[in-house]
């Protein structure tokens, strides 16, 4: 049954679902007209806010392409290969393989949500390496199926700016400790469940070896070492070029502060403390500054999409904020709730609009001004109101295209190669969300 229905959303995916550049167009147009049509804003004003937004995930486009080009570079490493080589030779089946897949991204994204994205493309490729047989297609899948976990992971952006004094709705609902968010009951149920169940499932949507569309040859080839031997003549700027001395102490130079780091600041895990820590191993593992720089330059093609398409999305988000759009759309989702249904709706309503704000830092500034009074003025729990909005940015991730851009672009793949599978994810894991916000 699970399988005819990835089945079914595979088939309309293929139909219907445009490049993710186009989605993102898609979506600029239709915020826009919802904007001037829903809201007092005027059309000129609607594309003042998409203009003003457009850079606003500049840092954030920077980022995300270092996560993929320095994560791809290290893994590409010799001594990384052979461990994940081992950890995929695990899997001795394809739906060994895939099960593998999914709880190796699940876990990771518990961790951190970056290195989830990269670490699960890069294993599901390693694992199609050793399982010929294997569907490509659904290892890609299962490893962006994992990143379900994230938002109740120990990189949740919503439940760490809600602990953080200062952020913006402390005013209106207190500091709320992790606590009550990521350690209370319902998310340990809610990213226990995924975690576990997550394999099976995928393990569930795999079809006859007959409908396996086969994967390009091409995409599985190891890269090609990017180590370098000198000749005997080589000139000093070649040997300073291929220095193990000069690779090691900037590696050292960087441990040292990742270390401190860590003791000055605690267990605190962002994205730039995962790219210094993906930058830094890189260099070490590689050996020599022109080993890692030739393993850069290899993985770099992947950040297009990236850069293409992440202000698009830097523009929508600033037009449902300053529109009010997202406020009309989680007030109308508060208005009909109780104190018992007020978490489900928000997590529904958080869903819809992470459709065009796929950023959980971005809900909290959409959503938060109107989900937390609300839920104070019910009684409803403060810290589940937070995490349903976190629930549903990481739920409705399954149907929308923008975080699996790394994933596709370490893969070698296309949006509607995944969605179908991944959709199927989206029906599944609501209903562990709903259960979770609801009984527990």
């Amino acid at each position: 049954m699970v399988a005819s229905i990835s089945k079914f959303f595979t088939k309309m995916v293929d139909r219907y679902l445009p490049d993710p550049l186009v989605f993102a167009m898609i979506l600029t147009i239709l915020t826009f007209l919802l904007g001037v049509g829903l809201t007092k804003t005027t059309p000129l004003e609607m594309v003042g806010m998409w203009g003003d937004g457009f850079w606003g995930l500049l840092a954030f486009s920077m980022q995300m392409a270092l996560v993929v080009v320095s994560g791809h570079a290290m893994a590409s490493s010799p001594l990384l290969r052979k461990w994940m080589g081992k950890i995929a030779s695990l899997a001795k089946t394809p739906a060994q393989g895939v099960m593998l897949v999914t709880f190796m991204s699940a876990l990771c994204s518990i961790i951190n949500w970056g290195f989830g994205l990269v670490v699960g493309a890069l294993f599901a490729r390693e694992v199609a390496r050793r399982i010929p047989k294997a569907d490509y297609r659904l290892l890609i899948a299962s490893a962006y199926i994992g990143f379900l976990t994230w938002h109740g992971g120990l990189s949740g952006s919503v439940p760490l700016i809600a602990a953080t004094a200062g952020n913006p709705m402390e005013k209106i609902a207190g500091i709320i400790p992790i606590s009550d968010t990521l350690l209370a009951p319902y998310n340990i149920f809610i990213t226990l469940t995924l975690l576990i169940t997550l394999p099976f499932l995928t393990k569930l949507m795999m079809r006859p070896e007959s409908e396996i569309v086969a994967v390009d040859p091409e995409l599985l080839k190891e890269e090609p070492s990017t180590a370098r031997k000198l000749p005997a003549n080589a000139s000093v700027a070649e040997k300073m070029e291929e220095s193990r001395i000069l690779a090691y102490t900037i590696g050292a130079l960087g441990l040292v502060y990742i270390v401190y780091y860590f003791s000055t600041k605690g267990f605190k895990i962002d994205i730039n403390i995962v790219n210094l820590i993906f930058i830094v191993l890189g260099i070490i593992l590689h050996g020599t500054p022109m080993s890692y720089m030739r393993a850069i330059k290899a993985a770099a093609t992947g950040t297009a999409g990236i850069l293409a398409q992440f202000p698009f999305y830097a523009g929508i988000q600033l037009m449902m904020e300053n529109s009010g759009l997202g406020g009309l759309i989680t007030n109308f989702f508060v208005d009909i709730s109780n104190e018992h249904t007020f978490p489900i709706l928000t997590f529904i309503s958080s869903g819809i609009i992470n459709l065009a704000v796929p950023s959980g830092g971005g809900h909290w500034v959409v959503q938060g001004p109107f989900v937390m009074p609300a839920a104070e003025a019910l009684g409803a729990d403060l810290g589940k109101a937070a995490m349903a909005i976190a629930y549903g940015e990481a739920w409705m991730n399954m149907a929308q295209p923008f975080w699996a851009l790394p994933a596709l672009a370490i893969a070698g793949l296309k949006a509607r190669d995944i969605m179908g599978f991944c959709i199927t994810a989206l029906l599944y894991s609501g209903l562990i969300f709903i259960i979770g916000l609801f009984f527990f």
